[in-house]
Formats: C-alpha cells, sequence, structure tokens
C-alpha cells in the first residue's frame, strides 16, 4: 500500500494548512475564556469557514469529503497550538448513531449545531452496578402515553455539567435477556427531574460526572430504533467511541519523551546515550506505528462508508497503557523533580504528570483493558467466548450480590 499523499490528497493538505497558518487564534486570544467558551469559539471559526467535520455531509454542517481528508485535517490541525475541544463525544459518537437511527428533521436541527460547536452533546451509559458491562444497566425506561419516563442513575458521563443533550440508553424490559430489553434516546439534559453530580478526579479535574434520573420524561419521538433494539443502537455508538479514543493523540508520545532524555541527564550523560533508555524508545516506537498502521484499517472501512470494527479495540487496549508507562519513565528521568507538577516550573509545563494522573481514566472509559483484550480474543482473533453465567437468562432472574 502506498502511504503517500495522492496528488488530490496533497493539494487539500496544502489547503489545510494555509488556512490554519491564517486562521489559528492567538493564545491570548482564548487564553483567558473557559474551556467550553475557548472551544467554541475555535470550533465556530472552522465551521464558518467550511473546515468543521470534514466527512459529514454539507447539509448536515460538514465539508461533504472522504475519510482521508478527515485523517489529513486531523494531522494538520495537531500541529498547532489550538483550544482544547469538548465536541468529540457529541461529534464522535453521538452524530454517527443520530445519522444512523434519527429522523430526517433531528438530523437537520441537530447535526449542524453539533458541527458549528452551538451545542455539546454528552453519552449516559455506564452505572455503578454494571461496571464495563453496559448490558447490565439498570436505568429503568417505562411507557407512558407519548412519553417515556426515565429512574435510575448513570456515572462517569464526560462534560454531563456543560452538555445540552445526551444520548441515552435504558432498560425498558426486564424479563428478556439483558441485551435485548434496552431501548436508546436522546434527551434535554436541562430536563426536570435530571441532577448532575461533578465526580472530583485524582488530576484535580472534575470533568466526569453522576447523572440521576427522577421521573424524568421523554418523548417517544426522541428514540433512537425500536424499542428492545437499544444494543445494536449502542454498538454504532461503541465502535465509533473506539475508534474517536483509539485514534486520539496522546498527551505522552515518543516525540516529545525523546526530547525529554536529550536534555535531562543520567548518570552524569544525556539520558538517550543510556541503552536502557534507548531501547525503551525503541519499543514505544513500533507500538506507535503499529498503532499508525492499525488505524488505517479503520480509515479504509469508513471511506468504503462502514462502521469502524472491532480492531479499533486495539489502539485503546495499546495506546492507553503506553501513555501511562511513558509519563511514569518521563517522571523517573526528572528524578525528584518529577513530583513537581507546576506548569511555570515542570517540564513541558507539566504535561507528564498530567498524563500520569489522567491516564487511568482512559484505561477505563469506553471500556477497560479486560473488556477490550475479550473483544480482540473473541471479534478480531475468532477466539472462544468467555463463559456468560447470565447469558439467555431474563435480566430479572440474574443473580445479583444481595440475593
Amino acid at each position: 500500500m502506498d502511504f503517500e499523499d495522492s496528488k488530490e490528497e496533497a493539494a487539500f493538505r496544502a489547503e489545510a494548512r494555509a488556512w490554519l497558518e491564517a486562521n489559528v487564534p492567538a493564545k491570548e486570544e482564548w487564553a483567558h475564556l473557559g474551556e467550553v467558551e475557548a472551544a467554541k469559539l475555535w470550533q465556530k471559526r472552522k465551521y464558518d469557514a467550511g473546515w468543521a467535520c470534514i466527512r459529514w455531509p454539507k447539509e448536515y454542517g460538514g465539508r461533504g469529503g472522504d475519510a482521508i481528508q478527515q485523517v489529513i485535517w486531523g494531522q494538520e490541525e495537531s500541529k498547532f497550538a489550538t483550544p482544547p475541544s469538548v465536541f468529540a463525544i457529541g461529534q464522535g459518537m453521538a452524530a454517527p448513531t443520530l445519522m444512523a437511527y434519527a429522523t430526517e428533521e433531528q438530523k437537520a436541527r441537530f447535526l449542524p449545531k453539533l458541527a458549528s460547536g452551538e451545542e455539546i452533546w454528552c453519552q449516559l451509559f455506564s452505572e455503578p452496578a454494571g461496571g464495563s458491562d453496559l448490558a447490565a444497566l439498570r436505568t429503568k425506561s417505562e411507557k407512558d402515553g407519548d412519553d417515556w419516563v426515565i429512574n435510575g442513575q448513570k456515572i462517569w458521563t464526560s462534560g454531563a455539567h456543560y452538555s445540552d443533550f445526551g444520548i441515552l440508553v435504558t432498560r425498558s424490559d426486564p424479563t428478556v435477556a439483558k441485551h435485548k430489553g434496552l431501548t436508546y434516546f436522546f434527551l434535554d439534559m436541562k430536563s426536570p427531574g435530571v441532577e448532575i453530580k461533578p465526580i472530583k478526579q485524582i488530576s484535580g479535574g472534575a470533568n466526569f460526572n453522576e447523572v440521576y434520573f427522577t421521573d424524568v420524561r421523554i418523548p417517544d419521538g426522541q428514540r433512537l430504533g425500536a424499542v428492545g433494539q437499544g444494543w445494536q443502537v449502542a454498538l454504532t455508538t461503541l465502535m465509533n467511541e473506539r475508534a474517536s479514543i483509539g485514534a486520539g493523540g496522546m498527551p505522552v508520545n515518543v516525540k516529545n519523551t525523546m526530547a525529554l532524555a536529550q536534555r535531562v541527564q543520567l548518570n552524569g550523560r544525556p539520558a538517550i546515550e543510556d541503552g536502557n533508555v534507548r531501547a525503551k524508545l525503541a519499543q514505544w516506537h513500533v507500538q506507535e506505528a503499529g498503532l499508525k498502521y492499525t488505524s488505517y484499517r479503520t480509515m479504509t472501512a469508513m471511506s468504503r462508508g462502514q462502521t469502524p470494527g472491532p480492531e479499533n479495540s486495539i489502539g485503546k487496549l495499546v495506546g492507553a497503557p503506553k501513555a501511562q508507562d511513558m509519563a511514569a519513565f518521563c517522571m523517573d528521568l526528572m528524578e525528584e523533580s518529577g513530583a513537581i507538577w507546576d506548569p511555570a516550573f515542570s517540564e513541558e509545563a507539566g504535561i507528564f504528570q498530567l498524563c500520569y494522573m489522567s491516564s487511568p481514566g482512559l484505561r477505563i472509559a469506553g471500556g477497560t483493558d479486560e473488556i477490550m483484550a475479550n473483544i480482540i480474543a473473541e471479534r478480531v482473533l475468532g477466539l472462544p467466548q468467555d463463559m456468560r453465567a447470565d447469558k439467555g437468562i431474563p435480566f430479572n432472574e440474574v443473580p445479583t450480590g444481595s440475593s
């Protein structure tokens, strides 16, 4: 396979780079803004110029481009210091699900505002009692006339506290096997009965949330897919989620780790000259190259109009632990100063410490390492499935710790 740009791709890359050079906001233009407002500033600028959501149809706010153009744009944008994005869930996970299951009127209403950054979406999947087993969720949805009444709790919901809408999986029928009794909705996060409580993280941030539902009413018209089809709809979201997480750029990588090893001393010499350091860097370089070329499988599938497949689990399973290991290694290289987490004093403005403290969450979000390993084993390698004691049993008859 030829991985070089074609003539058309090279022209697109040059056009994208030129626009970015002329339009990326200077840091003083957005540094005084909050994270959400800064993200909206940059997203709206891209949208107005036709650079938002490259692959989306133009009628939904995109550019009408292809998967390769989206990758090229991402590569070029990553070279600039732009405001952090708060749109990954909405654009990368909610939007593909809406495109697959929403009505044309709903697509016309919600997708352009997702593309422009006017509205932010979150994903209401995980629950305290379910762990990594999404199908074990207990949030109830009960039909009442033209509405559904929702009661339950979600947890680890990124960005819920600033989101306008959310996608939600519920249990509508507890009398059938757990994967068959689910129904999927989207809802206004300002709906009566929705309560959001931020969770303080070890990194000092509070991006994750608990979300409680008490008699929340959702119109049946906001159901995505058929009643009981929630698992199939959720798989569309999950495959795109793992593509987004697996392909996402990690803050710590071989490039900045190697730069650090060139600057710091180890046994009186530059750390980069130490054989063990070089071996580690070589190992991580191989992993990054493997992830890069594995991601091309996803690009190929997307360019053919296909849903990203289970191979995206490889990117997440390898990428998240790698980032954590590299961050820990960099902190070790800095010796005692590695314990200092202050942008004014720490190497790379404290990015290694931040990554070390936040990367455990990435190993959980979107499915734990163990879940990813099972998906790869079963759906990529074709190995036998794990034994599942609850397989085929009605959900309300599955034994629990209290029974």
